[in-house]
């Protein structure tokens, strides 16, 4: 009987289980399972990482001599024999706690180059500093945002050869879908716009070696002999426009020739600097081989430039060290899909390209790619590969290497903090590491404890940066 009963509830339970969803099976299977604290915990560790990677393996440190072991993990006892990590995409679009972590990480970075801190010297704030905006020439006349007045108004109307209107009298909002749109897409010079962004890396280049020739010929010293006055430093970072054009925006610092906190030549003041950071972005160019598909282009900055000079407190005419490494640190955690420039995800087909939840604009600019990706003359240029970009092929962030810390740098003394103290080392001491990799991503039920504790984090931190907005103090 008892028997005939224990079956009955098994049946019961079981029909009671096919009438539940596949995430409520999967919740019940993940809560009953022994190690669920221990998966919890690690979840939590990562932040409710959207997209976390899968390690197994493990790590001993010994003495050299000795053979004793001074400190051991190893994923054996982890749930599924494996550790969860993050997955550091930069992207707040595609892991939000990631991407918060980046941006935190290139404030620290951006802000140390300017305020000292993490190994660089104070006397940063000392030196010649500049905040720098330089554009992506005109592609065509696009729809702008102008702040109440209208856009592109004419008294005499007009239209282009392809019958379309060349001004524009209406009064657009900033977030309105029409700003950045071409006034006539056929006009449009969408192989120049695309061409550009793949040479936008080395226009860079040029800029910072025409900045370099400029200081050198005014202080009448060779160029090859400039590292022996001073160092130029910076930190640029890449922005989409509305018009889906690369622009950039760039600390550039003026250091002695032992680098950041050794004070600059005399000769060497903010004003050079100005002068040098506007005669390089007139000069700096670059053409592009011949084709018979564009015929031959010389491609330069647009003549859009903003120069101004870094202050350490507010009150000056130019922004703070604080203002400047929290608008870089804002922007580069943002996807290009967020900038609707583009999508955070390659292409593999002219299919995807039509398919994409794009502006026409910049479904324009991701076929021009893939057309142009298709030449020969343009096989270096991988064009079809960074189409979803729409040709920019750059980092988000770059630095010079003097400029300050590194993000390997900050990883590591977050790992230290998180552990309690570096790990013990020493001279004497030899580390032993077998890792691979083991897998990525969630469960059904497991992304729903992970998005509740990225939320939970995302609200300590709203509520902890209201705090501080009516001064209050908490112990961080």
């Amino acid at each position: 009987m008892a028997t005939s009963n224990s079956r009955s509830a098994e049946l019961e339970r079981e029909n009671r289980l096919r009438t539940l969803s596949d995430v409520d099976r999967d919740m019940i299977r993940l809560v009953n399972d022994p190690q669920f604290p221990r998966w919890l915990a690690q979840i939590k560790a990562i932040g409710g990482c959207a997209h976390p990677i899968y390690l197994s393996g493990s790590t001993v440190t010994s003495n050299a001599t000795t053979g004793e072991v001074v400190s051991s993990y190893s994923t054996a006892d982890e749930p599924g024999e494996r550790l969860a990590v993050r997955c550091g995409n930069r992207r707040t679009s595609v892991c939000p706690t990631c991407g918060y972590l980046h941006a935190g990480d290139t404030y620290q970075l951006v802000r140390a180059g300017l305020s000292g801190g993490k190994t660089v010297p104070a006397a940063v704030r000392d030196q010649p500093r500049l905040f720098v905006t330089l554009t992506a020439p005109s592609f065509g006349a696009v729809h702008r945002f102008l702040d109440g007045e209208r856009c592109r108004p004419r008294r005499d109307g007009g239209v282009c050869e392809h019958g379309r209107p060349v001004g524009c009298g209406r009064v657009h909002t900033e977030d309105e879908r029409q700003v950045g749109q071409p006034l006539c897409a056929d006009c449009y010079d969408y192989v120049g716009h695309v061409l550009w962004h793949a040479h936008a890396g080395r226009l860079w280049d040029r800029f910072t070696t025409a900045v370099r020739r400029h200081l050198a010929s005014a202080a009448g010293i060779p160029r090859s002999k400039l590292r022996d006055h001073l160092v130029v430093s910076f930190a640029k970072v890449a922005e989409y426009q509305k018009r889906a054009a690369i622009h950039f925006h760039a600390v550039v610092r003026l250091d002695g020739p032992a680098g950041a906190g050794d004070p600059s030549p005399d000769w060497a003041t903010a004003e050079l600097l100005t002068e040098a950071v506007h005669a390089a972005a007139m000069s700096a160019n670059v053409r592009v081989p011949e084709s018979g598909a564009y015929g031959t282009e010389v491609l330069a900055f647009g003549e859009q430039l903003d120069v101004r000079p870094i202050w350490s407190f507010a009150g000056g005419e130019g922004p703070t060290d604080d203002a400047v490494a929290a608008y870089v640190a804002k922007y580069v955690s943002k996807g290009t899909a967020e900038t609707g420039a583009g999508l955070d995800y390659r292409v593999t087909s002219l299919d995807d390209i039509h398919a994409a939840a794009v502006t026409a604009h910049v479904r324009a600019l991701m076929a021009t790619c893939w057309r142009l990706g298709g030449l020969v003359e343009m096989e270096l240029l991988r064009m079809r590969r960074w189409a979803h970009s729409l040709g920019y092929r750059g980092h988000i962030l770059t630095k010079s290497r003097r400029y300050s810390t590194t993000y390997g740098a900050l990883r590591a003394d977050r790992a230290d903090h998180q552990r309690g103290g570096p790990a013990p080392t020493g001279e004497n001491t030899v580390t032993e590491s077998a890792w691979r990799f083991a897998g990525s991503g969630y469960t059904p039920a497991e992304a729903d404890f992970a998005a509740g504790i990225a939320e939970d984090l995302a609200e300590v931190r709203e509520i902890r940066r209201d705090m501080i907005a009516e001064g209050w103090k908490y112990d961080a």
